[in-house]
């Protein structure tokens, strides 16, 4: 009874809207539980957080302007491709030299690469990614969001960044668009304005992406080999989810009509993934965790350490602007 109590009270906390309500926390909470206590309904939160991260993802295509998105990513289509490869790339190759599991990696590598937490979000569902798994890769993303939120104003302003490179350095090298904006903000409005289009873009890259991840792993099926699990006869399910946020996208770009529904459509869409988040999190426990180890986070640190110092790189060397 106590336990089932405790869960109540916890999705309560991370369901309803308040200054201590965020994403991190939710997750943190789920954490706690599930390390702490027995889960008192573990098929039906499992179900219940696939549902509502899918919807979440779509709710949250109503917060995107698809003309700012089309400008920052036709003035460096070439640059944020290169870019995401080379993270996916090297995320890849990084996990199989420590040893994490495939799906994990992907998953941080995805994050990094794209707009952390929300790309985790999409892939997850298509890769068939466990609760343990999404928890262990949201978390470590959520980590390294907080840190290059406070971190990232002051190295900029160190070396001596403008604010449009400061924009496009936290728009290409911070996770999470929360993120990117709060430390765009810190620095400047000129910032803020470069990091929010930018990540924008970047954030879009979310739809083939996700659409390219579920056709190799339906080839994958149909060959017997799973994802990376064994292998596997059931057919892929298709994640027509990241086709209705694009349509998201274009009704809260082109449709004015229905322009004030759109900002509380998109904190449904936050709230959502809190609660997700939450449900996702509480499905870990102490044998899981154990069993994932410390591996994960070293693997998503020296990436984004290795993206970061690429980037600013890049962007203080002239390679990479606004155009």
């Amino acid at each position: 009874m106590l336990p089932r109590a405790a869960f109540f009270v916890l999705l309560l906390i991370a369901a309803v809207p308040s200054p201590w309500a965020s994403p991190p926390v939710a997750l943190a909470l789920g954490v706690v539980f599930g390390l702490i206590a027995p889960h008192p309904f573990p098929s039906q939160s499992r179900s219940a957080s696939r549902a509502l991260l899918q919807l979440s993802v779509v709710a949250l295509g109503f917060g995107m302007n698809l003309d700012d998105v089309m400008h920052a990513g036709r003035s460096g289509f070439a640059y944020t491709l290169a870019g995401i490869a080379f993270a996916l790339l090297a995320g890849t190759l990084l996990g199989r030299a420590l040893r994490v599991p495939a799906k994990t990696a992907y998953l941080i590598s995805v994050g990094t690469a794209i707009c952390g937490g929300s790309a985790i979000a999409a892939i997850g569902p298509t890769v068939e990614a466990s609760d343990e798994e999404m928890s262990v890769s949201v978390g470590t993303v959520f980590i390294l969001n907080a840190v290059g939120l406070v971190l990232f104003p002051a190295l900029g302003r160190a070396i001596g960044l403008t604010e449009p490179q400061f924009g496009l350095w936290a728009a290409l090298a911070i996770h999470d668009t929360s993120s990117v904006v709060g430390a765009g903000a810190k620095y400047g409005a000129t910032a803020l304005m470069v990091a929010m289009t930018v990540k924008l873009a970047r954030a879009l890259w979310i739809v083939p992406l996700t659409l390219v991840t579920a056709s190799v792993r339906a080839r994958l099926v149909r060959r017997g080999q799973g994802a990376g699990n064994g292998p596997s006869k059931r057919s892929i399910a298709w994640p027509w989810f990241i086709l209705f946020f694009l349509l998201a996208a274009v009704l809260s770009t082109y449709v004015t009509a229905l322009a004030p529904v759109y900002p509380w459509l998109t904190k449904a869409g936050r709230l959502g993934l809190t609660v997700t988040l939450f449900l996702i999190g509480s499905g870990m426990s102490r044998a899981s965790l154990a069993k994932v180890g410390i591996r994960p986070l070293v693997h998503g640190v020296t990436l984004w350490v290795i993206v970061a110092a690429l980037s600013l790189a890049i962007i203080r060397g002239g390679w990479a602007s606004l155009g």
